[in-house]
C-alpha cells in the first residue's frame, strides 16, 4: 500500500443523516470517489455522539432536521469536546437564519441538498478535509 492509500484508509467521515436512503446514496458516492475512506453512518445526534467519541471522524456531514437533538446543537456538543473535526451541515434548509446557527454551533461549511452543485461541494469538502490532515 502507498503512503497516500494508507493515508486515506485512516481517514473517516461520519454521516449524520436520518433519511436511510440519502445516507446510503451518500456513502456510496463517496467510497466510489475515495475507495480506501471509512464512511460511517448515524441516524440521529445520540448515535453521532457516540460514534464521534469511539472512530473520531475527520470529517462530518450533518443534517440539521434529526430526531431528538437537531444536527446545531449535536454539531456544538462535538465541537466543544473535539475542534479538530471538520463539520459541514448538510440540509435542505437554506435559509439564511441556520447558516448563521450553524456557523455559530461550531460547523466549518454549511451546503444546501437543493443545490444543484452539492455533490460536488460535498466531494470537495471530502478532498479538503484529506489535504489538510495530510499537511498535519
Amino acid at each position: 500500500m502507498s503512503g497516500r492509500e494508507e493515508y486515506a484508509s485512516m481517514f473517516t467521515t461520519l454521516l449524520v443523516e436520518e433519511d436511510v436512503s440519502f445516507r446510503q446514496a451518500l456513502s456510496d458516492v463517496l467510497l466510489s470517489y475515495f475507495p480506501l475512506i471509512n464512511v460511517d453512518e448515524a441516524s440521529d445526534g445520540r448515535e453521532a455522539l457516540s460514534k464521534v467519541e469511539y472512530r473520531r471522524p475527520n470529517l462530518i456531514f450533518m443534517d440539521i432536521q434529526l430526531p431528538g437533538e437537531n444536527g446545531l446543537e449535536v454539531a456544538k456538543q462535538i465541537k466543544r469536546v473535539y475542534d479538530d473535526i471538520v463539520i459541514v451541515i448538510l440540509t435542505i434548509n437554506d435559509l439564511p437564519g441556520y447558516r448563521l446557527q450553524a456557523f455559530q454551533n461550531g460547523a466549518d461549511y454549511f451546503l444546501s441538498k437543493a443545490d444543484g452543485s452539492c455533490m460536488e461541494g460535498i466531494l470537495a469538502q471530502v478532498e479538503g478535509a484529506m489535504a489538510r490532515k495530510l499537511r498535519h
